[in-house]
C-alpha cells in the first residue's frame, strides 16, 4: 500500500468489529460531543471574523473613507450579525466565554 508507512503501529484497525463504531484510534467521536465541538470552533471562528470586520469598519469611519448610508447599513448588518451569532451561541448551549479560545502564550482569542 502506499500509504502505509502513515498508519501507526498501534493503531487499531478502523473497520475492526471489536471497537465501537463512535471510536477511532483510541478518540471519542461521540455524535453529540463532536457537533459541539464543531459548532464551538465554527461559531468562534465567525465570532472572530465579525469583530475583525467591525474593527476595520471603524477605521474606515475614522479615515473619512465611508459614507452616511454606508456607516448605517453596516452598522444594522454588525447587529444583525451579532444577534445571530449570539441566537446560535445559545442553540449550541455554548456561554460567552466558551468562543474566547486561551492560545496559551498569545493570550485570549477575543
Amino acid at each position: 500500500m502506499p500509504f502505509e508507512h502513515f498508519k501507526s503501529n498501534n493503531q487499531a484497525d478502523v473497520n475492526s468489529d471489536t471497537k465501537p463504531a463512535a471510536s477511532v484510534g483510541g478518540l471519542n467521536l461521540e455524535s453529540d460531543d463532536l457537533k459541539n465541538g464543531l459548532g464551538r470552533l465554527v461559531l468562534t471562528l465567525v465570532k472572530l471574523l465579525h469583530e475583525l470586520l467591525e474593527r476595520q469598519a471603524l477605521r474606515r469611519m475614522d479615515a473619512g473613507s465611508l459614507q452616511d448610508d454606508e456607516i448605517e447599513r453596516l452598522g444594522l448588518a454588525f447587529m444583525k450579525q451579532a444577534e445571530e451569532i449570539d441566537r446560535l451561541r445559545k442553540e449550541f448551549g455554548l456561554e460567552v466565554e466558551d468562543l474566547n479560545l486561551d492560545l496559551g502564550p498569545l493570550g485570549r482569542l477575543l
